[in-house]
């Protein structure tokens, strides 16, 4: 949740396709979301609730450091782990993505199937990425020999901040300070109010064009 207009943000790939949209907060019920804009160079999406949840994200304003702390909140393979959100910490590996695309963070938070549109934190509580992807495994151990460990990545907040000014969503910003720092139980607390399980329902006619 990124305004109190009931704006939400995820990925351009978690809802493509979708013939309807539904998000909720961990242990409430589900609402219907409608697609507002979005960037698939990017990959991004805006969604909308009914009505405004109660509390949002704050964006990070100023720039996160190479080495810094992050931490991942998302919903990995939800039905077949925990229905709960899950919480998992790093560092930031790289302030660029695969062949050196500026538009990414690289991470060492771990980071599954269906942590894709989850918010990345700095240890303040503030965003400062939306995790969008991991490296292929499968693809990089039969290229290389070796299979990668910790390589995941998440779109920087400069990407996030132009998407939503370009969609005129009112968004509340933050900047670091040292005596911001909080601890991980802290932060995860604080995003069960404005981070949202997304589901993407699929009708019958275009299932087959859906990916997974």
């Amino acid at each position: 949740m990124v305004s109190s207009s009931g704006h939400v943000v995820t990925n351009h790939h978690v809802i493509n396709g979708c013939s309807e949209i539904t998000g909720n907060l961990s242990g409430e019920a589900p609402v219907k979301l409608r697609l507002v804009s979005g960037d698939e160079t990017n990959d991004l999406a805006l969604l909308q609730a009914p009505s405004p949840f109660k509390d949002v994200a704050k964006i990070r304003q100023n720039p996160i450091p190479v080495g810094n702390g992050v931490v991942a909140i998302g919903y990995p393979y939800h039905g077949l782990l925990t229905s709960d959100f899950t919480v998992t910490t790093g560092i930031v590996s790289s302030l660029s993505g695969i062949l050196n695309d500026t538009r990414f963070l690289q991470i060492s938070a771990a980071v599954q199937p269906g942590n894709s549109g989850g918010p990345l934190f700095d240890l303040g509580g503030s965003v400062v990425g939306v995790v969008a992807a991991k490296l292929d495994a499968v693809t990089v151990a039969r290229a290389t020999g070796t299979i990668p460990e910790n390589i995941n990545f998440a779109i920087k907040t400069g990407a996030l901040r132009d998407f939503l000014d370009n969609s005129a969503v009112q968004y509340q910003t933050a900047e670091w300070r040292d005596s911001l720092k909080r601890e991980t139980p802290e932060i995860a607390k604080d995003a069960r109010g404005y981070t949202l399980l997304i589901v993407c329902k699929v009708n019958e006619q275009s299932a087959g064009a859906k990916k997974p």
